[in-house]
C-alpha cells in the first residue's frame, strides 16, 4: 500500500511538472509573439478630432481670466475638439444640485472667448443601480425623466452637448437605451451633441450567457465585466453622435501586450461603428496599475497600429479621448503632439 501511494505521488509530481512546463512554454510563446508583433513602427498618424475629460473644478469653482486663457491655449495647441467637463455626478433621484455647477456659465463664456469652436460638453454620470446596489436607478421612469430635466438645465447653461458616463452598463440594458433615445431627442432639438462613454468590447460575445449564468452582475467584489457585445455597441452608436471607448485600465504586464490590447480594440471598434458615429479611443495619462506597461506612449502606438490594420478609414471622424486633463503633464502633451497629431495645420 505504501509503495502504491508513493507511485501515485511520483506520477502526480511528474504530471504537475509537465503541466507547469507546458503552461510556461505557452506563456513564453505569447510574450515572444507579442514582442515581435510590437516592433514595427506604426505608419498611420492621428486626427484632429480628439476629446479630453476635464475636472469638475472648471464648473464648480471660480477661475481667473488667465486660467481660462491657459485652458484655451492648451486645447488649441493640442487640437482638442471636444471637452467633457465633469458637471455631476447625478444624485440618486437624477438631479444635480445647482451649487455643483455654479460657474458653468462663466466657463462656457470663457470657452467662447479663448477656445472658439471647441465643444464643451456636460460630463454627467453616476454608479448605475444594479440588482439593488448602486446609486441611480435608471430602471425607474421617474428617475430617467429627472435626468432629462437636468440635461436640459445643463444645455441652458450653454453646454454644447451631454456626455453620459453611467457605470456599469451591461448588454441588454434597455432602460439606458431608452434614456439615450430621449436624450437624443433633446439634444437634436437644441442643435447639440450627445456622447457616451462605454467599456471596451467583449472579447467573445458568445461567452456572455455563460458569464451571466455563473457570475453576478453589479458592484460586488466578484462580478463579470460590463462590456458591450457587438450588437449592443451598434445600438449605442446609432443613438449617439460620439462614442468614447474606455480602453484604459488594461492591467497587462508588458508594453507589447498592452499595445496589442489598444490595437485590437481600435481596429475592431472602428470596423464595427466607425461608419455610424464619431469614435474616441480612450487613452490614459494617469498612473495605472502596471504603469511600466500601460502609458500614453504605448496607448498611442497601439491605437496607431489598430488604424494601420484597417482596410480603409472610417466614414465618420475618429480620434482619441485623453483621460484625463488633471493628470496630463507637459511631457505627455508633447508626446501626444509628436506621435499622434498629423502634420500641418489643424
Amino acid at each position: 500500500m505504501v509503495r502504491t501511494t508513493g507511485r501515485w505521488a511520483r506520477r502526480g509530481l511528474r504530471w504537475a511538472g509537465w503541466t507547469a512546463a507546458y503552461v510556461s512554454g505557452l506563456v513564453a510563446l505569447v510574450l515572444a509573439g507579442a514582442w515581435v508583433w510590437w516592433q514595427p513602427e506604426p505608419v498611420s498618424r492621428g486626427t484632429v478630432v480628439n476629446a479630453l475629460w476635464a475636472r469638475h473644478q472648471w464648473v464648480g469653482e471660480a477661475h481667473t481670466e488667465e486660467e481660462y486663457r491657459a485652458l484655451g491655449r492648451l486645447l488649441k495647441e493640442n487640437r482638442i475638439t471636444d471637452v467633457f467637463f465633469h458637471a455631476g455626478p447625478f444624485e440618486a433621484d437624477g438631479t444635480v444640485p445647482p451649487s455643483k455647477y455654479r460657474y458653468a456659465r462663466a466657463l462656457i463664456q470663457a470657452m467662447r472667448r479663448h477656445a472658439p469652436g471647441v465643444r464643451a460638453q456636460a460630463y454627467l454620470g453616476q454608479i448605475r443601480k444594479i440588482d439593488g446596489h448602486g446609486v441611480t436607478d435608471l430602471d425607474d421612469p421617474a428617475v430617467r425623466q429627472r435626468v432629462l430635466r437636468t440635461d436640459a438645465l445643463m444645455l441652458d447653461q450653454g453646454f454644447d452637448g451631454i456626455h453620459y458616463d453611467f457605470e456599469p452598463i451591461y448588454t441588454g440594458d434597455t432602460a439606458f437605451l431608452e434614456l439615450m433615445d430621449r436624450t437624443r431627442e433633446l439634444t437634436r432639438s437644441r442643435g447639440k451633441v450627445l456622447s457616451v462613454a462605454i467599456e471596451q468590447l467583449t472579447l467573445v460575445d458568445a461567452a456572455q450567457p455563460l458569464y451571466r449564468a455563473l457570475i453576478p452582475r453589479g458592484h460586488g467584489r466578484v462580478h463579470y465585466p460590463p462590456r458591450p457585445t457587438t450588437d449592443y455597441l451598434r445600438a449605442l452608436a446609432d443613438r449617439a453622435d460620439q462614442v468614447a471607448i474606455m480602453t484604459y485600465d488594461v492591467s497587462l504586464p508588458t508594453p507589447s501586450l498592452a499595445g496589442w490590447h489598444f490595437a485590437w480594440h481600435t481596429e475592431r471598434t472602428l470596423r464595427l461603428i466607425g461608419d455610424r458615429t464619431t469614435v474616441f479611443m480612450g487613452i490614459p495619462t494617469y498612473r495605472p496599475l502596471f504603469d511600466w506597461a500601460e502609458g500614453l506612449e504605448v496607448a498611442l502606438r497601439g491605437v496607431r497600429r489598430g488604424v494601420d490594420a484597417l482596410d480603409r478609414p472610417p466614414r465618420r471622424p475618429f480620434g482619441v479621448g485623453i483621460y484625463a486633463e488633471w493628470t496630463s503633464i507637459p511631457a505627455e502633451w508633447a508626446l501626444y503632439r509628436a506621435t499622434w497629431l498629423p502634420d500641418g495645420p489643424g
